[in-house]
């Protein structure tokens, strides 16, 4: 394991972005959205990175998040730890029944699976226009309080969100380095083998759907709360696909991976759109150096210039064969 690969380092990293964001952002939506996303692209990464599932499904599970939280607020008038907590446990419910469909079929067949419940899922939230609200999504969607404050300031609101964000990087790190985590990686590595020694594999990957679609519907409630609408464009494949990149920018390798996804495209969408209105062409010039010349992402980057700082020698990405 690298150096920077410790759970404890990890974690601190997080705890370090939460404080530095602050100082180096004005914008406290902006910063919020950061927080949002990464634990959103963390979750994508469980399945991507350490389960070996390219799913684009993502999408369906944010959106979930996004009209669950729309509803309850709007509607129904649910507390909003009630709301977060009902949106992970309806997100969990789906993706389960997604992954329990999904996983029957491997390879690029279970691409197009995933791809083809994500449009069913977004055809679904579009004409059910009387729940969802259509085109317009569900308006007004308010913050929450705390001791009777509301959290309507941009900065009150991020500081709401980092502690989530921090709870569920916490528990993402040690699902990941827990019996299970390690299991996940095995059937990455050669499922054929994990299944011939006794592990249940099937199981263990509709888990790890379970755990992924709540942590991003968790997400999707937070980000309905931000800005204060929950859109249909929340459950488009785009979402999914947007989550994806995040996802392969940062690394798959690394939970903090993710964070610096998140944060890299989201910040250079930003300074790009200030600079030129078709600033998606200038970023997919930047997506496609990042896959030619990034291929572990820029967490595959941050190693090697730890490893060049210190004189290291750099980890192998493949073990050495036995002989």
């Amino acid at each position: 394991m690298h150096p920077l690969d410790k759970p404890a380092v990890q974690f601190g990293l997080a705890v370090l972005t939460v404080a530095v964001l602050p100082l180096f952002l004005t914008s406290g939506i902006l910063a919020t959205e950061i927080l949002i996303f990464a634990m959103v692209v963390a979750a994508c990464n469980l399945l991507l990175g350490y389960t070996g599932l390219l799913s684009f499904g993502q999408g369906i599970f944010f959106g979930v998040g996004t009209y669950a939280a729309g509803i309850c607020l709007t509607r129904w008038q649910v507390p909003v730890p009630l709301v977060l907590a009902g949106s992970a446990i309806l997100g969990a419910a789906i993706a389960t029944l997604v992954g329990w469909l999904s996983i029957r079929r491997q390879g690029v067949y279970f691409v197009m699976l995933t791809l083809a419940f994500s449009q069913l899922f977004y055809f679904m939230a579009y004409t059910f226009s009387g729940i969802t609200g259509g085109d317009n999504g569900l308006l007004g969607v308010p913050r929450p309080s705390l001791g009777g404050a509301e959290l309507n300031a941009p900065w009150s609101y991020y500081t709401y969100v980092a502690v989530c964000f921090l709870a569920i990087f916490a528990i993402l790190v040690m699902v990941t380095q827990s019996t299970f985590g390690r299991t996940l990686i095995a059937i990455r590595e050669n499922e054929g083998r994990a299944a011939a020694i006794g592990f249940p594999t099937r199981l263990f990957k509709i888990e790890a759907f379970a755990i992924s679609g709540a942590v991003t519907a968790f997400g999707g409630a937070l980000h309905a709360m931000l800005i204060g609408v929950a859109p249909l464009s929340n459950i488009e494949h785009h979402t999914s696909e947007l989550i994806l990149i995040m996802t392969i920018i940062g690394g798959s390798s690394s939970l903090f991976g993710s964070v610096l996804g998140a944060g890299f495209y989201l910040l250079l969408a930003d300074a790009l759109s200030a600079v030129w209105p078709r600033w998606l062409l200038l970023l997919g010039l930047v997506l496609v150096a990042v896959a030619l010349f990034l291929q572990r992402g820029l967490w595959g980057l941050v190693e090697r210039l730890y490893d060049a700082v210190l004189r290291r020698e750099p980890s192998p990405t493949k073990p050495a064969e036995e002989h």
